[in-house]
């Protein structure tokens, strides 16, 4: 029997495990999923934003994979501390196939970054998709009135979305009920995402761009003049029809909007600015320390599919301001890592140290090619890596190795959240939800979850009260 270990239990980690359980080739292959959360699903639980239900849907396809005899959920079990070591786990296991993710923000690299009001676009996902870590942060909106988002991917698009909604639409999913209490008196009408080069070069998806334009209430304005210095809207429909399908889509939405009426200035619905070639140089404070605006400077193509700054500036009122532009892997004590690409160097998976194949250590996901494509992507990419992985099975096998693994890290004093104690963490989301008059509420924070997971939780769950974790 081949006893195997994956660390994370988001997409990449979960269709390891389900290609490692499902192939022919290598009968009796066992997997431990190991999360350090209690609970699945990784960035599909707590990266997915909760109003994208059918996004979100996909837990289910986790869920049967995970539910496979064959594979084992271990949560609430943190890999590469002291009790758990890399070293430690190639004792307990054939193979350890880690799929730790991309888990830091990129900094602006700008003046005033250290301004109150200033936040990563990622610690506000985690606090309103209900990451324990996110417990104790503070997201104070009731004196916001202007926000900024720096950026121009699908999780920019995102957070816009979420500050520009209103209660009626967030309350029937499962945000935890502080952060909806928080959006919900949201004092904010105004929302500017800014990206640094033109709306043909946008990594949003058109799917999450055309959203913008449904949102209740929400008034979605684009000035034709930025889509003008784009070389592809400039050039007319020839130009356009040069680009990726994704890309010239997106073109023709953001026409759509530059083309309409803005309407008169004012009134008490919300307004989305979606603003193209303009690149942050500076955040501007307040005599309180708090952010008030952010200074751009307008840029112009390059010729060479970058932009250049052209001495032109612009300040843009803001009491927030999240930037969302990219995020970087973050090491994992006892393996490998490249601070150039922030990834584990690898050949096919397999783990690289000393310009050496690592046999019985691979990796997959972010970790492995760097924080790109979407969640689909983390099949082929988790497959890869299985392949190689099987193809050393012969050798791998050949270790013997001690008694169940479990026992082995309850006896290193971890408390492992086995697939019982996540279905009662469900109950009780489900219970929390009921008793607020929602469908299922998420616990956001560690003892409440962990409570939840043992039965013994000695306070309601998810009650909103900033908990440091475990």
């Amino acid at each position: 029997m081949l006893r195997v270990a994956v660390v994370g239990s988001g997409p990449s980690g979960v269709y390891a495990a389900q290609t490692l359980v499902q192939q022919r080739e290598v009968p009796g292959v066992r997997v431990d999923v190991l999360d350090r959360l209690p609970a699945p699903y990784g960035l599909v639980r707590y990266g997915v934003a909760p109003d994208h239900e059918k996004i979100k849907s996909l837990q289910g396809n986790l869920r049967t994979v995970l539910e496979d005899e064959r594979i084992r959920f271990l949560g609430n079990v943190e890999v590469g501390g002291d009790r758990l070591p890399t070293e430690r786990m190639l004792e307990l296991y054939h193979a350890v196939v880690y799929c730790v993710g991309a888990a830091r923000d990129r900094l602006l690299g700008i003046p005033g970054e250290e301004l109150a009001g200033v936040r990563s676009a990622t610690a506000f996902v985690a606090w309103y998709s209900g990451h324990p870590d996110a417990a104790g942060e503070d997201f104070d909106l009731s004196r916001v009135r202007s926000a900024v988002v720096v950026g121009a991917g699908n999780v920019a698009v995102d957070v816009t979305r979420m500050l520009a909604r209103g209660e009626p639409e967030l309350a029937p999913t499962d945000m935890p009920q502080p952060a909806l209490g928080v959006l919900a008196g949201s004092g904010v009408r105004s929302v500017s995402m800014v990206a640094r080069r033109g709306p043909s070069q946008g990594k949003f998806t058109t799917k999450e761009l055309r959203e913008l334009g449904t949102l209740p209430g929400v008034a979605v304005r684009v000035d034709p003049a930025e889509l003008a210095i784009d070389p592809a809207y400039a050039g007319g429909p020839a130009a356009a029809a040069a680009l990726p399908a994704v890309a010239r889509r997106n073109l023709e939405v953001l026409r759509g909007w530059a083309e309409q009426d803005p309407g008169p200035a004012g009134g008490a619905g919300r307004r989305i600015a979606l603003r193209f070639h303009l690149r942050p140089v500076e955040l501007l404070g307040g005599p309180d320390g708090r952010v008030t605006g952010v200074r751009f400077e307008r840029t112009a193509p390059d010729g060479r599919g970058g932009v250049t700054g052209t001495g032109v500036y612009e300040d843009v009122e803001a009491q927030l301001v999240l930037r969302s532009v990219g995020y970087r892997g973050v090491p994992l004590p006892g393996l490998p890592f490249d601070p150039a690409t922030a990834t584990v160097p690898h050949a096919a998976g397999r783990v690289v140290r000393a310009g050496r194949a690592s046999v019985g250590e691979y990796v997959a996901g972010w970790i492995k090619r760097g924080p790109t494509g979407v969640i689909g992507t983390n099949r082929p990419c988790a497959k890869e890596t299985a392949s190689s992985l099987l193809q050393d099975a012969g050798s791998l096998a050949r270790r013997d190795l001690p008694g169940d693994p479990l026992e082995a890290l309850r006896a290193a004093g971890l408390r492992p959240v086995e697939w019982p104690g996540w279905l009662a963490i469900e109950a009780a989301e489900a219970e929390l939800g009921h008793s607020l008059g929602r469908h299922s509420v998420k616990i956001p924070d560690w003892p409440g979850l962990l409570g939840a997971a043992a039965g013994t939780a000695d306070r309601p769950p998810g009650d909103g009260v900033p908990v440091a974790g475990d």
